[in-house]
């Protein structure tokens, strides 16, 4: 059983691997549901991880891919899909629960896997980002009705794509710096 999941994983692996390659050619649609696959199988290697510096590892790379999202869904697909679907109520939900992730992922960043609180606190990003999942993906979601409303995807799939290469090019979202321990106990302050 566990030798199963282990080969799906890796599977997925390559998987996604070839899903960002091929990214510049999808429409939007496609790369942002392909980066909800990628945080998907982090999650599931951080809950199967044993080690506490492997979790620390993967916990700080679902951190960067989803500032990265986020970012790039906010600068790009949510202003496009406000401006095509008028749909307040969609668009406004999806920003709020993307300020609970990016709160959460300051918090996971600030700390390590020596905090107590560190393995609930990405338990609890994991289920918000599986729940923000589900609505943008579901038959009448935010995905299906960008669909519906013949915005042009596949010109927005570029655009993301370009911002999403700018960005991990970086280091990830230019707005924030990485933060850490300063070795003192206090936790460096994320610029506002």
């Amino acid at each position: 059983m566990a030798k199963a999941r282990k080969t799906a994983r890796k599977s997925t692996r390559r998987s996604t691997g070839a899903m960002r390659r091929s990214a510049s050619s999808q429409d939007a649609i496609a790369l942002l549901k392909g980066d909800h696959r990628e945080v998907e199988d982090l999650f599931e290697q951080f809950e199967s991880a044993r080690s506490a510096g492997r979790k620390g590892e993967l916990a700080q790379k679902i951190c960067q891919a989803l500032e990265v999202h986020t970012q790039i869904e906010a600068e790009i697909f949510y202003p496009a899909f406000l401006e095509a679907t008028k749909d307040e109520d969609i668009h406004h939900e999806a920003e709020v629960e993307h300020d609970g992730a990016k709160k959460l992922i300051a918090e996971i960043e600030a700390s390590g896997p020596e905090d107590e609180y560190f393995h609930a606190k990405v338990k609890v990003l994991s289920e918000m980002i599986k729940h923000h999942v589900n609505e943008e993906e579901k038959r009448d979601g935010m995905f299906a009705k960008a669909r519906q409303a013949e915005m042009d995807l596949a010109e927005l799939g570029e655009r993301l794509a370009a911002r999403k290469t700018e960005l991990m090019s970086s280091g990830g979202s230019n707005s924030r710096r990485r933060v850490g321990r300063r070795g003192d106990g206090m936790t460096a302050q994320r610029p506002t």
